[in-house]
């Protein structure tokens, strides 16, 4: 394994918009060749693809289902292969239904654990077996959520699985030191992205009293802080989730004197 850890290939999974398209656009910015994914947004992911290639890298485009678990071990190779190397892999898909615990079936709890866990259980264990085959090191980066370390009323099966994903990066981080390769989980509060029905713009439109520095995040502000987990300068980093909430998850005590209303309890029912 070489010390001198030079990240040129990576892929990010749902870079057709929202954070994984700013990851797609940081880690070109880095001078990186990237593959961009999609689920159904092919035109996004052309996009995104276009944008990586304005900056004088390679941009290679495909469709990426991470709830198909045949076929998300040849996905992850196939792109590796067309890239020339894998360094980076960033699992940005994900996703969730939410709803009532009580009222949840297990087709609907089994949708959301395969998608934001067992999908990325397959991503992230092909990833690491091409780097250990190569020997350079690597990257292994989950983009999670602060559900990750705090739970959210309608979302069980969400935050069960982001509880998940943050225990098995710890456990990679432990498994994988040796070989030079870190894993770490990025986990964002509130960003302004399609899923949350928010453009980027609206980071400076909107006004949230509950978050300290008062505004929903951008996806560059994730993106960022991917980026330099990705780079030479995160190689003593690894094991670690990095909460980018703009301070959200230190207001829960404030709930008890400040919140005047029991609305919060329903939240998720229909």
């Amino acid at each position: 394994m070489s010390d001198d850890f030079t990240p040129r290939h990576a892929i990010v999974t749902g870079s057709d918009s929202g954070i994984g398209a700013a990851t797609a656009l940081a880690l070109a910015d880095a001078g990186m060749d990237v593959a961009v994914t999609y689920h159904s947004d092919q035109d996004g992911a052309e996009e995104t693809a276009a944008a990586v290639r304005e900056r004088g890298v390679r941009a290679i485009v495909a469709q990426f289902d991470a709830t198909d678990f045949d076929a998300v071990p040849d996905a992850v190779n196939a792109m590796a292969d067309e890239l020339g190397g894998l360094d980076v892999f960033v699992n940005n898909a994900g996703g969730g239904i939410g709803g009532s615990f009580l009222d949840l079936d297990f087709d609907t709890w089994r949708t959301d654990i395969s998608l934001n866990l067992d999908g990325a259980f397959l991503a992230l264990h092909t990833a690491a077996k091409r780097m250990v085959a190569a020997g350079n090191g690597g990257r292994l980066i989950v983009v999670s959520s602060v559900h990750e370390h705090q739970p959210r009323v309608g979302s069980a099966p969400y935050v069960a699985a982001k509880h998940g994903v943050g225990g098995l990066i710890k456990t990679m981080a432990l498994e994988l030191g040796r070989y030079g390769i870190t894993a770490n989980a990025v986990a964002p509060g509130e960003i302004a992205t399609p899923i949350n029905d928010m453009s980027a713009e609206d980071a400076d439109r909107i006004h949230r009293p509950g978050i300290p520095l008062g505004r929903p995040g951008k996806p560059e502000e994730i993106a960022d802080v991917i980026r330099f987990l990705a780079s030479p300068s995160g190689s003593y980093v690894t094991g670690a989730s990095w909460v980018v909430d703009g301070g959200m998850l230190q207001m829960g005590p404030q709930a008890g004197s400040h919140m005047d209303s029991d609305a919060w309890r329903s939240a998720g029912e229909e």
